[in-house]
């Protein structure tokens, strides 16, 4: 075996270390901001992500060193990275069309954790293979690497750094840089074409001993026509018997067909431009040809559609719309609509002023359309998102005045001393509830900054009724703080709102809250309004609260959360399941 002249300086083997890890990295970023638009970013996901992702990379492991140790030729080792960088490059083209199908296969084989099979299968069809390959990298360049037991601790401690640094750097540039800035599919492209450079420069590299660039050994054959699997040759002895004559023995060679190294380049770089110009795009909702604007952010992925009558932003492309504008300045339909009643209840109409804080302000429904109706409203929003802020000046008509701070809504409420009339909690990433806004500690800290009559409005947006089931924990949490809970479910949605406070103690009796709504119908003049409340009044439930209460310690909101989901989706497609299986495909 004759070594190619770039390995004679052990830099190259480090510089392959370092940009191998900061791929894997890179793509396990990638995977999530893939996966997280149809079964969202929850810490389950990314166990999902994580788990595969790390048996992949033992799997590589294993495999790496007992290749390297059977056949010690680097050939091999950068082959397989031309592979994954071609692999890697398809991501962006077939990732989304994978998902949806095994989405759409499970959906009609399975009854029960539907959203986690289907994160599963999707992570170990995409993501498996190209890791396995980047995980053989490490063995096999210790191997290339130690020339003798004295320096062989120094060598492999010096390619696991460079590894340890390529990650971080792998860690930090696609969330904070290419995502952000390109998307997640040329953040693959990019990496792949990282990947893609290193095995070019390999196998262009002239060979020591042998006839230069020509890639030529002394049998005439390249060296980098290595087969990947097996040994490079077989050879098969065939002995003859003539009479009369002595023993003859035959050698006959028995190859397999040689895959040679320049023309795997030629085909990775013609499988990463056709994975270029059909996988640059940054559409997960591949169907859709009329959005107004879908684009990333560090959190989210953003899609924005219009129509003549809306304007309307979703967090994820499977699952519901986060915000929405009504063109013609009528109510939405929608949550928003019942989370007005909250204002009511802290008599709005009596009021020079009313102080509104919006925890999850998203693009200001809420405070733009409760501005429509009242002109004593002094609103602030809190939104984590910065691209979701400027969507709202952008598409939304967010008015001027409604003063809107970039950040965490938890963290606002401890860094502001002020007290409010009303506090909505709409804080939701993509399709799960963060936990940290879903404890006790949360409720106490939303109620010491309300006034004594204040009312704290909460979105649920996967209401059930199943014992244990997530709206439960939510209901006991904020009971446990609350004297007063009502709930009051949204007609045609999946959501639930929720009106809690603490007026028992200022002496307006225990139904507080449905008083002060029924006092502001009977003063409202705006007949929408008027119709509106009072179907809300009539709706409206105490709750009897029981002992599920989450804290800081224990919130399962991604568990709770995945298993309501599961249930909505099943309840959806229920009907035609059963048409599938009495053989019926009428729909």
């Amino acid at each position: 075996m004759n070594k190619r002249a770039i390995l004679s300086n052990k830099s190259f083997l480090y510089m392959t270390e370092f940009f191998a890890g900061m791929s894997v990295m890179a793509v396990e970023l990638g995977a999530s901001r893939l996966l997280a638009p149809y079964f969202s970013s929850s810490q389950i996901v990314w166990t999902i992500i994580i788990g595969t992702i790390m048996i992949a990379m033992a799997l590589g492991n294993i495999y790496g060193g007992r290749s390297a140790d059977k056949n010690p030729d680097p050939d091999r080792l950068y082959r397989r990275i031309l592979i994954a960088a071609i692999w890697i490059a398809a991501i962006p083209v077939l990732g989304k069309y994978v998902i949806l199908g095994i989405s759409g296969l499970l959906i009609i084989t399975i009854s029960t954790n539907l959203l986690i099979w289907a994160a599963l299968f999707a992570c170990l069809v995409i993501f498996v293979f190209p890791l396995f390959l980047l995980g053989t990298v490490t063995p096999s360049l210790i191997k290339f690497s130690v020339d003798s037991l004295e320096t062989s601790g120094s060598i492999a401690g010096r390619l696991g750094a460079f590894n340890t640094i390529g990650s971080i750097i792998g860690t930090f540039v696609p969330t904070f840089v290419t995502i952000p800035a390109v998307g997640t599919s040329m953040t693959f492209l990019i990496f792949s074409g990282i990947l893609l450079v290193l095995g070019i420069i390999y196998f262009v590299s002239p060979k020591q001993g042998g006839a230069g660039g020509s890639g030529e050994n002394g049998t005439g054959r390249g060296n980098d026509s290595v087969h990947e699997q097996g040994s490079d040759e077989e050879k098969e002895t065939e002995t003859e018997t003539e009479t009369g004559s002595e023993k003859k023995t035959v050698f006959r060679e028995k190859k397999m067909k040689p895959v040679n190294g320049k023309r795997l380049i030629a085909i990775a770089l013609i499988a990463f431009v056709l994975c270029g110009i059909f996988g640059h795009s940054d559409s997960f909702a591949f169907w859709e040809d009329d959005l107004t604007y879908e684009g990333e952010s560090v959190y989210n992925y953003l899609q924005v559609k219009e129509d003549e009558q809306s304007v309307a932003l979703s967090t994820n492309v499977l699952f519901g719309v986060q915000s929405i504008l009504m063109k013609n300045g009528a109510l939405t339909g929608m949550y928003y609509d019942y989370a007005m009643a909250s204002l009511y209840m802290a008599d709005v109409q009596n009021k020079d002023h009313l102080d509104v804080l919006i925890l999850g302000n998203g693009t200001g429904t809420f405070a733009t359309q409760s501005e429509r109706y009242f002109e004593n409203l002094k609103i602030e929003g809190v939104e984590i998102d910065g691209k979701i802020i400027d969507l709202a000046d952008r598409y939304f008509e967010q008015p001027e005045d409604i003063q809107v701070t970039e950040y965490d809504g938890r963290a606002y409420l401890n860094a502001v001393d002020h007290q409010y009339d009303v506090i909505m909690v709409d804080a939701f990433r993509d399709i799960t509830i963060p936990f940290q806004m879903s404890s006790v500690e949360f409720s106490s800290e939303v109620r010491d900054h309300l006034a004594d009559d204040g009312v704290m409005v909460v979105n649920l947006n996967m209401r059930g009724d199943e014992p244990g089931d997530i709206n439960h924990y939510l209901c006991d949490t904020i009971s446990s703080v609350f004297d007063e809970v009502y709930t009051a479910d949204v007609p045609y949605t999946t959501n639930r709102e929720l009106f809690a406070s603490n007026r028992v103690r200022t002496g307006s009796g225990a139904d507080g809250i449905k008083e002060m709504l029924r006092r502001g119908i009977t003063a409202e003049g705006r007949e929408e309004l008027r119709v509106l409340m009072q179907t809300i009044l009539d709706e409206l439930v105490q709750y009897q609260a029981g002992d599920l209460v989450m804290t800081d310690d224990k919130a399962p909101v991604e568990m709770l959360g995945i298993r309501q989901i599961d249930l909505i989706i099943q309840d959806e497609i229920g009907y035609y399941k059963e048409q599938i299986k009495r053989g019926d495909f009428s729909f």
